[in-house]
C-alpha cells in the first residue's frame, strides 16, 4: 500500500488538514478556506471546491486514502461531496471516509460512551455516542433556528442589539466600543453595507464578527461583556442537557468560541453540572493514528457503498475502528488549569485525561 493519508476536519469559518505517511508520522499540515458539505446552493459548492483545490495543491503526492469531517454533511450527501472531493484532489471515492465533523471530533477525544461533546464554532452542537453506537445530538440546528452560544449567535444578537440602541436613541451610547468593533470589522458603517454582510455571505462569515465582540468587550464594552457570559451560559445548557439525558461523564467544550474570551470558558465552569474539560485539539493532526484502521479499508461513515441503501437517519452511522488508545495518538494538546465548579468535579479531582 503506497502514497500518503489525509485528515481533513472542514469547518465553516476555516479548515484544517494533516497528511501523513502510512506509519502515520505527519509530513504536511495546512490550512484552506472554510466549507459546508450541506450544499444548499451553489455558493456553498464552490466554497467547497475551494477548500479542496487549496487542500489538493498542497499534498505532497499521491493520496491513498483520506478521513474528513466536514460541517454539516450527512449520508445522504455521500455521492455529491465526495465526487467534488474526488475532481478536486484525485483521491478515488472508495477511499474516502466521510463524518459530520462532531462526529469526528468525538472519536478524535473519546470511546464511546466515554464523554459528552459540545461544539462551538459558527455554530453550536452537542452530542453523546453511546456504546451501542447510538447518538443523542443536542442543538446544530443553525442560525435561522438557534445555534445559541456559538459564532453566529453572538454575532447576530449584538449586531441585533445594536441597531435596537441605535433605533431607541440615535446613537450608540455605553455601546459605542461594539458599534465601532462591529463597523470596523464589517468595513463601513452604512446599512446598505450591514444588511449585504447579514443576508448575502455565508454563516462562516457571519461567525467572524464574533470576533468585534470580543474585541469591544476586551476593551471593555460591558454589552459585550455579558454576551459572551450569556454565550457561555448557553453552552453550558448544552452540556446539561447531555449529562441529564445520558449521565454524568466528562463534558469537553470545543472550537474557536472559546479563544474568543476567558468569560465564555469561565461561564461554562460555574453552570456546568459536571467535570468539564477544555481541550485544544487538532482533529486533522489526531487522524494520524488511523492510517493502520480506517485507511486500509477506507469507507465513508455509514460503512456503505455509495450506491448501496442507506442506514435510517435514526440508525447510528458506523464509523471506522477506533485506534486504540494513545496519548500521543490524540488530538488534544492541553488542558487549562481551571476545573469546573460544578458538583459534578470535586475540589482536587484530576481532570480525566
Amino acid at each position: 500500500m503506497g502514497g500518503f493519508f489525509l485528515g481533513c476536519d472542514i469547518g465553516g469559518t476555516a479548515s484544517r488538514f494533516a497528511v501523513v505517511d502510512q506509519a502515520g508520522t505527519p509530513v504536511r499540515r495546512g490550512s484552506a478556506p472554510g466549507a459546508s458539505a450541506l450544499l444548499a446552493g451553489q455558493e456553498d459548492r464552490i466554497r467547497l471546491e475551494t477548500a479542496f483545490v487549496r487542500i489538493a495543491a498542497s499534498l505532497p503526492g499521491p493520496v491513498h486514502a483520506a478521513t474528513l469531517g466536514l460541517s454539516g454533511y450527512g449520508p445522504e450527501a455521500f455521492g455529491e461531496v465526495a465526487a467534488i472531493i474526488t475532481a478536486k484532489t484525485g483521491i478515488a471515492q472508495e477511499r474516502l471516509t466521510l463524518f459530520d465533523d462532531i462526529e469526528l471530533t468525538f472519536r478524535t477525544l473519546f470511546a464511546p460512551g466515554e464523554g459528552h461533546l459540545v461544539s462551538a464554532g459558527t455554530g453550536a452542537i452537542a452530542i453523546h455516542f453511546r456504546t451501542d453506537g447510538t447518538r443523542l445530538r443536542i442543538g446544530g440546528r443553525g442560525l435561522m433556528i438557534d445555534d445559541a452560544g456559538s459564532g453566529g449567535w453572538i454575532a447576530l444578537a449584538a449586531i441585533r442589539a445594536l441597531y435596537r440602541r441605535l433605533d431607541e436613541d440615535g446613537t450608540a451610547g455605553d455601546m459605542t466600543g461594539l458599534a465601532s468593533a462591529l463597523f470596523e470589522a464589517i468595513g463601513s458603517d452604512d446599512w446598505a453595507d450591514v444588511k449585504r454582510i447579514i443576508y448575502g455571505s455565508d454563516r462562516g462569515r457571519i461567525g467572524t464578527l464574533s470576533v468585534a465582540v470580543a474585541k469591544a468587550g476586551e476593551a471593555g464594552d460591558r454589552f459585550s461583556q455579558n454576551l459572551l457570559r450569556q454565550a457561555g451560559g448557553q453552552l453550558a445548557r448544552l452540556g446539561n442537557i447531555l449529562i441529564a439525558r445520558a449521565g454524568e461523564r466528562p463534558v469537553a467544550f470545543t472550537g474557536g468560541v472559546l479563544k474568543l474570551s476567558p468569560l465564555i470558558g469561565e461561564t461554562i465552569a460555574t453552570e456546568l453540572s459536571g467535570p468539564a474539560t477544555f481541550p485544544d485539539i487538532d482533529v486533522a493532526e489526531g487522524l494520524r493514528c488511523w492510517p493502520a484502521g480506517s485507511f486500509s479499508a477506507s469507507r465513508n461513515s455509514g460503512g456503505f457503498a455509495p450506491d448501496s441503501p442507506r442506514p435510517d437517519s435514526h440508525k447510528p452511522q458506523r464509523a471506522p475502528d477506533r485506534p486504540a488508545r494513545s496519548a500521543p495518538c490524540r488530538g488534544r494538546r492541553e488542558y487549562p488549569a481551571h476545573r469546573s465548579a460544578g458538583k459534578g468535579l470535586r475540589p482536587g479531582r484530576a481532570r480525566p485525561a
